[in-house]
């Protein structure tokens, strides 16, 4: 499990007698007199002792000076007297406004200290400064390979250093670098001056900061390698090879003493083994301590020259180049919290903040169950890597990655070509860098994967650079795996899409039975299409809705870690189901519509005349006794309620908006969205805003619109409907009182029934004798309302027999279609004579049908079977009689908005979810979802009154 696995040190740990060895990233002891150099990195003599030789890190031999020359210079080599005084580090000191000289002009150290000329002769070996103001010791490098401070030939002279030509030296380095975004490939002035000498003391002297130099230089050539290359990364690699010998650091076999890790290795598939053999070794929790929410990401960094600087804590923003505050910076490493940040930054602000380029060797810090501190090493994927044709650095295909270690933000000295004083031609900029946390599959502690953290660069030719600008971005992404959510999702699917289709034949067959047809035609095929298309929106509405409030609940109440939210990539299956989801339940409610729009109405006025009226014959000039007529306002009335109760709902559609906005938008309801842990619904306005999931947001707006849905039902079921007022109810108890009674077909041969009778006779009478009669009523001194004697059954499911509906469709034709000379006629008083006659004929009939007048068109009552209740159909088939069934719910709300409450329900969320996903915006979705119920209702206000008018031949004028 610590295969990769390092303590952590920093130089500060090492103490006085240690040094911070930057090759192994651990302290190191210091030799006989000698203590750790200002620096850390390094160890320097003690004061009185002088420096015999040295060649970095511990390699230093230290000499006591005598005791009549107790000062050392200051380069450290020499003793001498100091008549001034010495310094804390046993250096000469001197009074202000004098120059300590300790050498002669031609380099003889003096006994004591004097200005003298440099001598570079074997006793002094020193040589002028490049100021030309003191005389200093030569480089070493020279004096060891030819005794002087002159590089003669045949020795190299590379980078300011002195070289011994000899066998086994590492090839002449190239020093060229490739942008190779841009097609440009240009010699830089920094490798020209570097690389050769930094490969040569790392092979020769195992010097630290040229190794890590050199391997600096391999870095910024995007870790390029091939068989055939000499440059940056060929000389490490030959190095890393030739010096297998040494050892390697920490047990880890990619990490050689005295090199830097630049890469996990080139097997094939090993970047998988890397990612996934190995948990990370600890645990991560939503709700705890701050050493258990927050990700201590701390990186140990170098300059371009290959010196340690320090260990630095991704807190604070080292890796995110858009400024922000500190708060907001620091969100990136809260566990769980899904961050992005990206802005436009001035290549004239990157040239002046990031004039010399840092390098990241970047760690996870955890602790052990003791309480030591560890480092966990996080690989780099650099997706611009430029190295052999085995591997690419693209795709979700782990096997064919190449992880490196080392990474930059913005390099803009390699594309220096001349001068290293001067701007560079091309710079290069880390301008997306992304931080991957990998669940565990089936952890129920917050395990996670080691991370990984992939960097994209970008090269941008220097042109202008105040008017160039770069976006740059950087994000920390969670991520577990979802192909077992995703199969238990296709597997649901699949079930209860066959449950639909077979609902949806069952939907079918109680159709056709209901039309009085048994063919199976092409009307019959689209209506099953109609119908499994409801189904299918049902199915789809029901697993987006299980699958958003699962995450919701889940995500956001764990403690422990066990699930993650699905990337954005990720939620692409979820909104395409709401996509099919909202199509289909769209189809299925304009097939409503329409066919609410279809009902066939007829309203019998059972009221018969009460006497006779003296009537003028028109034309004769005689007058006749006639049967006195009945109103026709009690029509009319009735006629307007039932106009009024067309779009009644279950609950309040205005309210319902209103609510969840306030839920959403004021309470905070819309802050469990965000793809954070945090399921506080209030959020400070300093505080780091996360990206809101698509998943989350149909999950609270979906979670809230049933809620509520189901309040307002249960209040108005319970409460008003029962205290207040039942409209459904009331519209009976009306045509009872009217006596009139209401036929509905909503099918060819089904439909409902209200029997409207009064229990007195007649109901056109004056308010006295209406108050007697329903004070009769309300003592039991009359008979009951309903159909059968003795019963209170008014509303009953009918179902018609074929020779009925011919019947009532021959009447109803005398309107619809004129015959004989009325074509030709086309009077509005032609018209409306057919219409009297018509409304005649057809009040005449079905009254007399309820009446049993008609034995060849008679009909029983009789109750439903449970199953035929369950399965919406029935079983028996209306041959020579028409069946009416008992129905105790009121069941003829079904041709109304008030029967399909589920439909429009669901309609309306599925409508304000796509707004919502597609605009990010709850408001503008409520105010959409609410304009459009307005539509609708409107459409089904008119279209419906004028199907009224026409269907019950009542005068449409009289609809209000």
């Amino acid at each position: 499990a610590r295969g990769f696995s390092v303590p952590l040190q920093r130089p500060a740990d090492c103490g006085a007698d240690r040094y911070f060895d930057s090759s192994r990233l651990a302290c190191a002891p210091c030799g006989a007199h000698q203590r750790q150099s200002a620096g850390g990195s390094s160890c320097v003599c003690e004061p009185g002792y002088r420096m015999v030789s040295s060649n970095g890190g511990f390699s230093v031999t230290c000499e006591k000076c005598p005791e009549n020359m107790s000062g050392v210079t200051q380069d450290g080599w020499n003793c001498i007297t100091c008549p001034k005084g010495l310094t804390s580090k046993g250096n000469c000191k001197c009074p202000n406004n004098e120059i300590l000289v300790e050498r002669s002009i031609d380099g003889v150290l003096l006994n004591e200290a004097m200005c003298v000329h440099c001598n570079g002769s074997e006793h002094s070996f020193s040589a002028s400064d490049a100021s030309g103001s003191r005389c200093v010791r030569c480089e070493k490098t020279f004096i060891q390979v030819s005794k002087s401070c002159d590089c003669n030939s045949p020795n190299i002279l590379t980078g300011g250093l002195c070289f011994l030509a000899r066998e086994g030296l590492p090839p002449k380095g190239v020093a060229t670098i490739r942008f190779a975004q841009l097609g440009i490939t240009l010699t830089s002035a920094w490798f020209l001056k570097n690389l050769q000498s930094s490969a040569f003391a790392c092979w020769l002297y195992s010097n630290l900061t040229a190794c890590q130099a050199l391997g600096n230089m391999c870095v910024m050539n995007m870790n390029s390698l091939s068989s055939s290359s000499t440059d940056a990364c060929g000389l490490f690699q030959y190095i890393f090879v030739s010096t297998a010998r040494v050892g390697i650091i920490h047990s880890i076999p990619y990490w050689r003493h005295n090199l830097p890790w630049l890469y996990y290795g080139d097997q094939p598939g090993l970047a998988s083994q890397v990612l996934e053999k190995n948990h990370f070794p600890t645990t991560f929790t939503f709700k705890g301590t701050d050493k258990d929410v927050k990700l201590k990401f701390i990186a140990a960094s170098f300059d371009a020259a290959g010196n340690f600087l320090k260990w630095q804590s991704l807190e604070g923003g080292i890796l995110q180049l858009c400024p922000d505050t500190q708060t907001k910076l620091n969100a990136a490493y809260v566990f769980g919290t899904t961050y992005q940040q990206s802005c436009k930054i001035s290549v004239s602000k990157i040239l002046l903040d990031f004039a010399n380029p840092v390098f990241y060797d970047l760690f996870l810090e955890y602790n052990d169950g003791n309480g030591q501190q560890y480092l966990w090493a996080v690989p780099v994927l650099n997706l611009n890597l430029q190295y052999n044709e085995k591997f690419v650095n693209q795709g979700s295909n782990m096997n064919n990655w190449l992880l490196t270690r080392r990474f930059f933000l913005v390099d803009a000295l390699s594309g220096k070509e001349s001068d290293l004083g001067k701007p560079p031609r091309v710079i290069r900029i880390a301008s997306k860098i992304t931080i991957s946390i990998r669940l565990v599959s089936h952890t129920q502690r917050g395990t996670i994967y080691p991370p990984l953290i992939t960097v994209d660069y970008t090269d941008v030719l220097i042109q202008n650079p105040e008017t160039q600008s770069v976006m740059v971005s950087f994000a920390v992404s969670y991520e577990m795996n979802q192909s077992e959510a995703q199969i238990q999702t296709d597997i649901a699917l699949g079930v209860l899409g066959g449950l639909a289709v077979l609902w949806s034949l069952l939907k079918t067959a109680g159709w056709k039975r209901r039309t009085g047809s048994s063919i199976i035609d092409l009307q019959t095929v689209f209506k099953f299409l109609l119908f499994y298309a409801g189904d299918l929106a049902n199915v789809f509405f029901i697993i987006t809705v299980g699958t958003g409030i699962y995450w919701l609940i889940f995500f956001k109440a764990q403690q422990f870690v066990s699930v993650l939210l699905p990337l954005p990539s990720q939620e692409e299956d979820f909104v395409t189901y709401i996509a099919c989801a909202f199509s289909l339940k769209a189809l299925q409610f304009l097939h409503l519509l329409v066919s609410q729009l279809a009902i066939d109405i007829f309203f019998i006025d059972w009221e018969r005349p009460k006497g006779k009226v003296l009537k003028a014959v028109e034309g004769e000039g005689v007058v006749k006794s006639a049967a006195a007529p009945v109103s026709i306002w009690r029509t009319y009335f009735i006629a307007n309620e039932w106009n009024e109760i067309q779009t009644m709902r279950k609950i309040n559609p205005l309210f319902q908006v209103l609510a969840v906005l306030f839920f959403l938008e004021v309470v905070g309801f819309s802050n469990l969205a965000l793809m954070d842990a945090s399921s506080s619904l209030a959020r400070s306005s300093e505080s780091y805003v996360a990206p809101w999931s698509r998943i989350l947001r149909f999950g609270v707006s979906a979670a809230l619109w049933i809620a509520i849905a189901i309040l307002q039902v249960i209040f108005f079921a319970v409460i008003y409907e029962r205290f207040v007022e039942d409209k459904i109810s009331q519209f009976v108890d009306l045509c009872c009182v009217s006596n009139i009674s209401v036929f509905l077909l909503s099918h060819n041969c089904f439909g409902h029934y209200i029997h409207g009778r009064s229990v007195h006779g007649h109901a056109d009478t004056n308010m006295e004798e209406m108050n007697m009669n329903l004070k009769r009523e309300a003592e039991n001194l009359c008979s009951q309302r309903g159909l059968l004697p003795n019963t209170d059954g008014q509303t009953f499911q009918i179902s018609i027999s074929r020779k009925m509906r011919l019947h009532y469709d021959w009447i109803h034709e005398t309107l619809t279609k004129k015959r004989g000379p009325a074509r030709l006629l086309d009077s509005s008083a032609n018209t409306f004579e057919q219409s009297t006659r018509a409304y005649n004929a057809m009040n005449k009939f079905l009254s007399s049908f309820i009446d049993h007048v008609h034995k060849e068109m008679d009909y029983i009552v009789k109750d439903k079977l449970l199953l035929e209740r369950i399965l919406g159909m029935e079983f028996m088939e209306p041959i020579e009689k028409s069946i009416f069934y008992n129905d105790e719910g009121h069941s003829f709300s079904d041709v109304l908005f008030y029967g399909n409450e589920t439909t429009l329900l669901i309609f309306d969320i599925l409508f304000f979810s796509v707004v919502d996903l597609a605009s990010q915006s709850f408001v503008l979705a409520a105010i959409l979802t609410y304009l459009q119920q307005e539509l609708f209702r409107f459409i089904r206000n008119t279209l419906g009154q004028k199907n009224l008018a026409s269907k019950t031949l009542v005068d449409q004028r009289f609809l209000i």
